[in-house]
């Protein structure tokens, strides 16, 4: 008997499941003609933040543009240096050079595969110098100041924050969390002794809606959170041209608007998101149950610190054009994140690095694949892909 494919992601089912309230608020915006701004944006604006425990929310249109205007309104300034990682997607690397600034890339870990705080301390140690005078840590790679940090939260998992904050205020560094992947992600803070949210943690974070997100639009869609006021008051001229009210513009900014029909989207989805993000953690833990006894499979593992929201459910393997191949065979959608780290893509040829300059991170990216993950899979479904890649590695 012929089996139904699995996707890797199902962006249908939901949106049929939710076919009323979306439509109703299609109506809404056909009624009021309240296309851009109003009450729909103000509305998801509050109850995102909430969400991300967070004082503040300004949507936009995109996630890159949420990376850019919350490092601009952070203060970086054209020839600053921002620290990242190579293992993400290109968009976190765009904001920070849209901004003016100069990505400088530090090694992940080979656990998490997110900032390694060991690595960015030795980092420092080894390649910048400090001014006590000026208080500014300078990169001996660019002799340019380094002003910010921006740790990726990946696969639906937080960095491990609190390492990363202390080095932070050390030497007076600026944190933009790329949260893109990480809507209701949490870390446990042994500083503060508690839960915090994806968002809340440092000085800003960035978050995207593509559709494909925990929390998806039906189109493109951003934010910045932040619990600085005067960040979030910068984020929302810089997405408006520069405007604090209409024709008076403060400074020269952008056009970033969120549409209030995705906004109003959005806000319907919002309802969802916690319930969606809890069936996505069983789906992952069912799939590490299952995958664990392979010694030829690593499974992603959450550590203690993290309550991962598995955006994406990850292993490695060996063979992975094989494996994938056999998948696709047995009609297994898969996904690779990321084939090709940063530092040696053609784009950023200009930042003069060459491979083996980080191990950890292009070993990592020859070996995952993406496993299917979305609310509505199916145990039965997970047992295909649990036996279908099994068989695929030898075992």
């Amino acid at each position: 008997m012929q089996q139904n494919p699995i996707p890797f992601l199902d962006l249908v089912t939901p949106h049929i499941e939710l076919e009323q309230e979306l439509t109703e608020v299609f109506q809404k915006v056909l009624k009021t003609a309240r296309f851009i701004g109003g009450p729909m944006v103000e509305q998801l604006e509050k109850n995102f933040a909430q969400f991300c425990t967070a004082q503040h929310c300004c949507v936009l249109n995109s996630g890159t543009d949420a990376v850019r205007f919350a490092l601009i309104a952070a203060g970086i300034r054209q020839g600053d240096v921002a620290f990242t990682v190579p293992n993400t997607f290109i968009a976190t690397v765009e904001g920070i050079s849209q901004a003016g600034a100069i990505a400088e890339f530090i090694e992940i870990n080979e656990q998490t595969y997110s900032l390694d705080p060991g690595n960015l301390k030795k980092y420092i140690s080894e390649q910048c110098t400090y001014d006590s005078k000026s208080k500014t840590l300078v990169s001996k790679r660019w002799q340019r100041p380094v002003k910010a940090i921006v740790p990726v939260h990946l696969y639906g998992q937080t960095a491990d924050m609190d390492p990363i904050m202390e080095i932070a205020r050390q030497y007076n560094l600026t944190v933009v969390e790329d949260a893109c992947q990480a809507h209701g992600a949490r870390y446990f803070s042994k500083k503060e002794n508690r839960w915090l949210t994806a968002g809340s943690i440092g000085d800003a974070a960035a978050f995207s809606f593509y559709p494909g997100k925990n929390l998806g639009a039906m189109g493109e869609g951003g934010a910045v959170t932040t619990n600085d006021a005067a960040i979030d008051r910068t984020v929302r001229m810089l997405r408006d041209h520069g405007q604090v009210e209409k024709y008076i513009h403060e400074i020269e900014g952008y056009n970033g608007r969120l549409d209030a029909l995705q906004a109003g989207i959005l806000d319907v989805k919002l309802t969802r998101l916690a319930d969606w993000n809890s069936k996505r953690r069983a789906c992952a833990h069912y799939y590490t149950e299952k995958l664990s006894a392979s010694k030829k499979i690593v499974c992603f593992r959450e550590p203690s610190w993290a309550e991962s929201v598995f955006h994406l459910y990850i292993v490695r393997v060996p063979n992975r054009k094989e494996v994938q191949r056999h998948l696709d065979n047995e009609k297994i959608g898969t996904g690779l994140h990321y084939p090709i780290p940063l530092h040696l893509q053609k784009a950023y040829t200009h930042l003069h690095y060459r491979p083996g300059d980080f191990p950890v991170t292009e070993k990592s990216s020859a070996e995952i694949l993406s496993l299917p993950m979305f609310p509505g899979l199916t145990k039965e479904q997970q047992d295909r892909v649990a036996a279908a890649l099994t068989a695929a590695v030898g075992g």
